[in-house]
């Protein structure tokens, strides 16, 4: 119970929850059950062990709970050993001490346990939910013992093995962790910058710049960590991420960031950002275009986007979202973007205002469930100015590695493009800067084989058409 757990050890350990709940629970599922007791049992021995070392010093036990309380308040009979005692109704006694925590610190956790059904004995009778509890008890998960950073690869690594089950649920809850270095790397967050995800899912795009940040030696606890996701669930469990990342300054807010942005400034407009991180969900068709029209956020700036095809929606936010001296962004997009003609007037007044740093074609398979290949796109309000009136064109589709059913990008296909990026020159075959009137000469057309192949744009239409978007 007191042994430090080994990374490995500390994974199998996780998992084994997940298999209590097979045959009994849609491995979509998996996630609204485990991350919560995960995240309980975590703040329950976090709490024990800071009364203990308050207890050793004073003997006083009134003390010692008002300093285990500094950290965050578990009111009476909403601990784990409380709960771990209940022998029926285990679903109501797990849910109320979830309400109790949650209502005892405000601030912090309120709604952070999500809202699955846990009294529905019929998915998950007491037996299951006592199998559960003694599994999460046969370790110590103490700071001591599971430091937060070690924790918190533990957390992603369920993350990406809850994708792996849940197939078509995937996409929009796991965005393939490789991409989002890449993303991290070529944007180069900074100690006390604002980073903001207005689609953050579990939040791996802001950890992932957290840990840039951490890996370059910078104080990474000055970061200011903002998200935005629709779904309920996921919004919890991208708050639990970050707590477990022992992340102190974060904001996740829920709802549909296209119609209610939850960020604003004291004047009403939106709020802006140093960062943006986003892989916004892929074309939807269901979105209240009649509203953008006379949007109340300015964010109709480039113009309004045809009803079955929200992203640049989405990319008008974010280009919004954006500080006016440091502000850039990388979007994960499909290539759609880059070419569609119903986008063609947006995309022109995007290449005129000189927003557009980079184009960065990736290589098939990265995401779940889909062969198609997906852009980054880079945007700077100040872009430095050798780089001004221009932008690189990066061909990375063969920087992939394949391994079953998904593929990767390994620590060198992203030191490749992130050094092309920054370098901002010319390499044959893979990288090529293009000035606005290149890209005017083209009507605006942003897609990278007309740059970096010299490709005509009848060969590039042929060669994205497949993935219809």
């Amino acid at each position: 119970m007191t042994d430090r757990l080994t990374q490995p050890e500390l994974e199998s350990y996780l998992w084994g929850a997940a298999i209590i709940l097979r045959g009994l629970v849609d491995a979509g599922d998996y996630k609204q059950y485990i991350f919560p007791l995960l995240f309980y049992k975590r703040l329950s021995d976090v709490w024990d062990a800071d009364y203990a070392e308050a207890f050793a010093e004073t003997e006083d036990k009134d003390y010692a709970e008002q300093m285990a309380n500094e950290r965050f308040v578990i009111p009476p009979k909403a601990h784990w050993n409380d709960v771990r005692e209940k022998a029926k109704d285990v679903g109501k006694a797990i849910q109320n001490a979830f309400r109790a925590i949650e209502a005892a610190n405000p601030v912090k956790l309120d709604g952070i346990f999500g809202d699955a059904p846990w009294t529905n004995k019929e998915r998950l009778p007491d037996h299951t939910l006592k199998n559960l509890l003694e599994h999460f008890a046969k370790q110590s998960l103490s700071l001591a013992n599971v430091p937060e950073d070690e924790l918190g690869n533990g957390y992603e690594f369920l993350i990406k093995k809850f994708a792996d089950d849940s197939g078509h649920t995937a996409q929009e809850f796991y965005t393939n962790r490789t991409v989002v270095h890449l993303m991290v790397q070529m944007l180069e967050p900074k100690p006390g910058e604002k980073i903001y995800d207005p689609t953050c899912g579990t939040g791996g795009m802001l950890i992932s710049a957290l840990d840039e940040v951490k890996r370059k030696g910078g104080e990474y606890r000055t970061l200011k960590l903002y998200g935005q996701e629709r779904n309920h669930m996921t919004a919890s469990i991208a708050r639990m991420n970050l707590a477990l990342h022992g992340v102190d300054d974060f904001a996740i807010a829920r709802g549909d960031t296209l119609e209610r942005p939850a960020f604003t400034n004291p004047k009403g407009g939106l709020a802006t950002y140093d960062v943006v991180l986003a892989n916004p969900p892929y074309s939807i068709k269901q979105w209240n275009r009649e509203a953008w029209t006379s949007d109340p956020w300015g964010r109709n700036f480039l113009g309004t986007p045809p009803q079955g095809r929200a992203d640049y929606a989405f990319f008008q936010h974010i280009l919004k979202s954006m500080d006016n001296k440091t502000g850039r962004c990388a979007i994960l997009f499909p290539h759609g973007v880059l070419f569609r003609k119903e986008e063609a007037d947006m995309r022109q007044k995007l290449v005129d205002a000189d927003l557009v740093d980079c184009v960065l074609g990736l290589g098939a398979n990265l995401f779940y469930n889909s062969p198609m290949e997906a852009c980054v796109v880079i945007c700077r309000n100040n872009k430095p100015a050798k780089r001004r009136g221009q932008v690189i064109f990066i061909d990375a589709v063969n920087e992939v590695t394949r391994e079953r059913s998904m593929s990767y990008l390994k620590p060198e296909h992203q030191e490749r493009v992130a050094d092309a990026y920054h370098a901002f020159k010319d390499v044959e075959g893979f990288a090529k800067v293009a000035s606005l009137a290149d890209i005017r000469a083209n009507d605006g057309n942003l897609s990278i084989p007309l740059y970096v192949r010299g490709k005509s744009v009848g060969d590039e239409k042929g060669e994205y058409a497949a993935d219809g978007l």
